[in-house]
């Protein structure tokens, strides 16, 4: 019997416009493409019938339930599941799915996250079938992409905003590309691909590990002698088990459509790299979430853990979810491509401009889009770039900007040298080197957003991206506007990039993001250097922000009123569990290690009968750590509890972040120093050293 190969199966559990265009009557298929292309609604009938085909297509793979796959402001996804089976007309089971139960499904909105937007005994909140992005299954439930909306219409969702950055975007960039006389193209879609890294363990020390089971990181442990200095780990052999692992997940992803092209050993001990083919923006940040769960869940199955925090481990490389943007046209044409000539390619710098003069006026909601609590431990160090926005271009293009400002002659002859592999014909070289310091860097045809935590929902950050994007390109369009002849418009747009490069400049670098020089550098060209992820939350209610927001209806003032309510409730929660989690073990667990150790160094000196130094010596350092142990754990219960008195969830948040976060680390200072000065015998958790070597 012919052994079928992997690929054979890849889309099985994807009901895309392949299927569709196989399953639907033609003139269904056609009214359904143009509400994907928002030419027109989709009716009833049509529906109905779309319902039917999913439903036959979905039970002939085994499946007997449905559910409004959805993402709500939790940051991951949400499901409720229905059987398709219902009574027929004397009580028989039938299997039914209506239009009406594809299109539009009913959730208890009260129960997740709104920011304010609803009373909690408001209850009603409804899911819209997104018509643009493919059904799939997964353990036989058929999963319906969905927005999820309350009873007044507002969103309490991600996808939703991120359709509606999506639709600004296209409609200002089409309007550039149809300026350069470009007339048949109707869209243009921002592409993302999104490299996820993340960490795996032993499944059994991980769940002797509280810290990393409720909190997702280590809240203490001493740096283990296998550490990023030992670079064996990047881009080396596979382990075994991991393979296997890592088979599984491209298996699955495979069957559900998902072009899952890379992975390898990342910097850091026990971590790595998964990163499929580009997408356009909508589909990447549902194939990223489904990316994340399948992780997790195979890990169980092979008895590791998946860790997604954006650092689990001290001392080593942390995780972040690069965020590679670009913009195509629905002819296939790549904006940011800059050809064998860039310096010629007028519309090429103009867009690259545009994201230039984004950037530079909304670095605040970028840094805010990126991040996450977790992801301040990771900023500015260990393959992360730093918390101060900027971009990086490359020497070359950088060079194309400098003498394009000046109004200089743009030809530059790029470097013949050849490479050292003598016997290839041709080489091609790159525009741009990949500077790994760089947040926001341009690498060939595309931005590629290094600050993102691994953690995250990408639909945050590339609504900003989109939207920033769409501002910026909605008032160079009018300037465009009216403009009938092509040299007119060439020589309009340099004017504009000039214009630009004179006022945004200052958010160009190319050197070393994390030298001391930089960041007063940064200061010096009034960047801002927003360190901690708690204070760039309030960027999203800035008057600027607001009415960049409204002016593309994106968000409205009380929706981005809302997610700052949820994000400083979530900074709370996060900081709070891991307070009680680092107190709890403090007491019930390094505490009793550390007085069975002064004990087991007392009984040794006392069956000696006489003053030993070493012993001496030993005891009062064991019991001088016993007594830091006391006042900390004490000053950090104190703090905790004093939380209470604040009234909101901005002010408990800042003080949390402000005051808690650094005494929790001057206990977990005396942790570390508890770990090194006590045996191996008495202490109860596995160490950075087990958990590294977990895999071999």
């Amino acid at each position: 019997m012919e052994m079928k190969h992997p690929f054979d199966e890849f889309g099985i559990h994807l009901f895309d416009e392949r299927v569709m265009k196989e399953r639907l009557p033609h003139p269904v298929y056609v009214k359904w493409k143009t509400a994907t292309r928002k030419e027109d609604a989709l009716d009833r009938v049509t529906a109905d019938a779309i319902a039917h085909a999913m439903k036959t297509w979905a039970m002939e793979q085994g499946a007997t339930h449905f559910t409004h796959w959805f993402q709500p402001m939790t940051g991951s996804t949400a499901e409720k599941h229905d059987s398709f089976i219902e009574p027929g007309e004397y009580g028989q089971p039938i299997s039914r799915f209506s239009g009406k139960s594809l299109i539009k499904g009913e959730g208890d909105a009260s129960s997740f996250p709104s920011g304010g937007l609803r009373a909690t005994f408001e209850a009603r909140g409804y899911t819209y079938w997104d018509c643009t992005s493919p059904a799939f299954l997964r353990d036989n439930v058929l999963c319906i992409p969905t927005i999820f909306v309350s009873y007044n219409g507002e969103t309490l969702d991600k996808k939703a905003p991120l359709l509606k950055s999506i639709e600004a975007l296209s409609k200002q960039a089409t309007r550039i590309v149809n300026a350069f006389k470009e007339k048949d193209i109707k869209q243009v879609m921002p592409m993302v691909g999104l490299e996820q890294e993340y960490f795996l363990v032993d499944k059994e020390l991980y769940r002797r590990r509280m810290d990393l089971m409720h909190a997702g990181r280590t809240l203490f442990g001493q740096m283990s002698a296998k550490g990023d200095g030992i670079s064996k780990h990047y881009f080396g052999s596979i382990p075994t088990r991991v393979n296997a692992f890592m088979q599984d997940v491209d298996l699955e992803l495979w069957k559900l459509g998902i072009y899952v092209k890379t992975e390898h050993n990342e910097a850091a001990p026990c971590q790595f790299e998964i990163a499929p083919l580009y997408a356009d923006a909508n589909i990447a940040v549902d194939q990223n979430q489904i990316i994340m769960d399948t992780l997790k869940k195979y890990a169980d199955k092979h008895n590791l853990a998946c860790l997604l925090n954006e650092k689990p481990f001290d001392h080593v490389n942390g995780s972040g979810k690069h965020n590679n943007w670009s913009l195509v046209s629905d002819d296939g044409q790549n904006l940011l491509e800059p050809g064998d000539r860039p310096h010629e390619n007028i519309r090429f710098l103009l867009f690259v401009c545009a994201m230039i003069q984004a950037v530079d006026t909304y670095p605040e909601l970028l840094r805010m889009a990126s991040s996450c609590y977790g992801n301040d431990y990771r900023l500015g160090a260990d393959e992360a770039p730093p918390a101060i926005i900027s971009i990086c271009m490359g020497s070359y293009l950088e060079e194309i900007l400098e003498r394009l400002e000046k109004g200089d002659e743009l030809d530059i002859k790029v470097s013949d040298k050849p490479f050292a592999i003598g016997n290839l014909a041709y080489v091609p070289k790159d525009t741009s080197d990949r500077n790994r310091t760089s947040p926001f860097a341009f690498t060939g045809n595309k931005f590629e957003f290094r600050m993102v935590g691994s953690s995250r929902s990408a639909a945050t950050t590339n609504i900003v991206l989109n939207t920033i994007a769409a501002d910026t390109l909605r008032m160079i369009a009018d300037e465009l506007s009216g403009l009938k002849y092509i040299e007119d418009i060439r020589k309009k747009a340099l004017c504009i990039c000039q214009r630009i490069l004179k006022e945004h400049k200052r958010i160009l670098f190319s050197k070393d993001g994390y030298s001391e020089d930089w960041i007063k550098e940064a200061k010096r060209r009034g960047l801002p250097n927003i360190r901690s992820y708690v204070d760039s939350i309030d960027s999203l209610i800035e008057e600027k922000a607001v009415a960049l927001f409204e002016r593309n209806n994106v968000y409205h003032r009380n929706e981005l009123l809302a997610r700052t309510n949820i994000l400083y409730d979530e900074v709370v929660k996060n900081i709070k569990t891991e307070t009680m989690v680092l107190l709890d073990q403090s007491k019930k667990m390094i505490l009793p290690a550390l007085v069975k150790e002064i004990k087991f160094y007392t009984d040794a000196r006392n069956s000696l009968q006489q003053s030993n130094a070493f012993y001496d010596r030993k005891i009062n350092h064991l019991c001088d750590l016993l007594q830091q142990l006391d006042e900390r754990y004490h000053a950090c219960k104190d703090a905790f509890y004093k939380r209470r008195n604040c009234k909101s969830h901005k002010e408990k948040a800042l003080y949390m972040n402000e005051t808690l976060v650094p005494l929790m680390k001057e206990l977990r200072e005396v942790l570390d120093d508890i770990e090194e000065s006590i045996s191996a015998q008495h202490y109860p958790l596995p160490t950075y050293e087990q958990l590294f070597t977990s895999l071999t």
